[in-house]
């Protein structure tokens, strides 16, 4: 049993950018389409597609290079099952001097720390990347 899927997933991406792999393959949810989509959305991903599969869907995920260096550097997960981590909305990280980008979950749905800032919402910091 797994306890916490999203780590899984970004780990998942990290082992497949250190071994210098195309894509990689990540158990289907809609949260983690969700994440996928925004990290595409921000250059850190290449092409995100639902794949049907037998037992489960899958989400096979196309990783960027750029001169043999991975556009992620570093993602990291932050609000973990044991510790939650929340912010208001003036509160909100600036990941790396505001270039890299955190993930939040917040009532108006999965966002980036920008946009929630912007739109005045708090939420749930779900990881940073950079």
């Amino acid at each position: 049993m797994m306890t916490d899927p999203i780590a899984d997933m970004l780990t998942r991406i990290r082992n497949a950018q250190m071994s210098r792999r195309g894509s990689v393959e990540i158990p289907f949810s809609k949260l983690k389409k969700s994440i996928a989509d925004i990290l595409n959305r921000e250059g850190y991903l290449g092409k995100v597609e639902e794949v049907e599969a037998e037992p489960v869907n899958k989400l096979v995920v196309e990783l960027k290079y750029s001169n043999k260096q991975s556009a992620i550097r570093s993602i990291k997960r932050e609000s973990k099952p044991g510790r939650r981590v929340y912010c208001k909305a003036d509160e909100m990280p600036k990941i790396l001097n505001n270039y890299g980008v955190a993930i939040v979950s917040t009532s108006g749905g999965l966002m980036t720390n920008k946009e929630a800032r912007k739109k005045g919402v708090g939420g749930e910091i779900i990881c940073s990347v950079y």
